[in-house]
């Protein structure tokens, strides 16, 4: 009898068990979206940043890329990864949310809006690129931290934090227009041509071959939509290099640059070529890392 009991009584603390494992597996599928996206940005920075510090001297000055280079030379090797945690900081978190919002963002839409599925996968990308300018504070103080000009005045993020502090919340968000503006726009463009960019490639067999497929996608747009937005990007470096004083309007800050590089579309493109390849290694990179996670988790 007291057998028999303890056999009726197994079946509930199995299927307790399995209430408890449950959950667990479904959190992890909901969020693997946010955490792939989190370690292709990890992975991506963690080899281009060297790159990223000679375009970001050429956008900064207008010099040549020889020159560029030749700064991070005198600076020294010490100093080569000097600024990378708020990078490293805001792009992991960025792209987690890029990607982990527009798929949450559509899947949403997609059930309570009755419109086309281009339209709200837009829309969700939009959406995910303004929730991304948030964390605006962090690409500031990473533009502050690779001007040399501000190598006297702190050492470390913690410390350029610290400067801003005294100009008020403001100043952290200093140049978030064409941050705006860049990250709805770019946003759309990536999400909404990822997917016929990689129908119109060989068809991959094997693992190693969708690898390079996604490699060849993200690259392609990375540095397409790098190349587009190249021009928003050197006024958005020259609006963060300034600390306190006015805040000028995007057209001004243009209208300055323009000015000073002679009114040529090729001096204001100046180390446009180092960022299409950089784009084009950095995209290759997140794109193919974070299709590669997602099949793995």
């Amino acid at each position: 009898m007291m057998d028999s009991e303890a056999h009726e009584k197994r079946p509930p603390i199995l299927t307790s068990s399995k209430q408890d494992i449950s959950p667990h597996i479904t959190n992890v599928g909901e969020m693997k979206h946010y955490l792939c996206g989190c370690c292709a940005a990890f992975n991506n920075v963690a080899i281009t940043f060297p790159i990223q510090k000679i375009l970001f001297r050429q956008q900064l000055y207008g010099i040549k890329t020889r020159d560029a280079v030749l700064q991070l030379r005198r600076d020294g090797f010490r100093n080569l990864y000097r600024g990378i945690l708020p990078p490293l900081m805001q792009k992991t978190t960025t792209l987690a949310l890029m990607f982990g919002l527009y798929e949450d963002l559509s899947s949403l839409l997609q059930k309570h809006v009755s419109a086309p599925e281009f339209a709200t996968r837009g829309v969700a990308a939009v959406l995910a690129g303004t929730t991304e300018a948030i964390f605006t504070p962090l690409e500031r103080v990473q533009t502050l931290l690779q001007d040399h000009k501000h190598h006297d005045k702190f050492t470390n993020t913690y410390q350029a934090f610290r400067a801003l502090k005294c100009h008020g919340i403001g100043e952290y968000y200093r140049g978030l227009v064409p941050i705006l503006f860049r990250n709805g726009s770019s946003n759309v463009l990536f999400f909404g041509l990822r997917g016929p960019i990689k129908e119109h490639l060989p068809t991959a067999t094997t693992h190693s071959a969708h690898l390079v497929n996604d490699f060849i996608c993200g690259g392609l747009l990375g540095a397409m939509l790098g190349f587009l937005f190249f021009p928003v990007n050197v006024v958005k470096t020259r609006i963060q290099s300034q600390i306190g004083g006015e805040f000028q309007s995007f057209p001004k800050v243009f209208k300055t640059i323009w000015l000073e590089r002679d009114r040529k579309l090729t001096n204001l493109f100046r180390g446009a070529h180092l960022n299409y390849h950089r784009s084009l290694i950095s995209w290759g990179i997140i794109n193919a890392t974070y299709e590669f996670l997602l099949k793995v988790i």
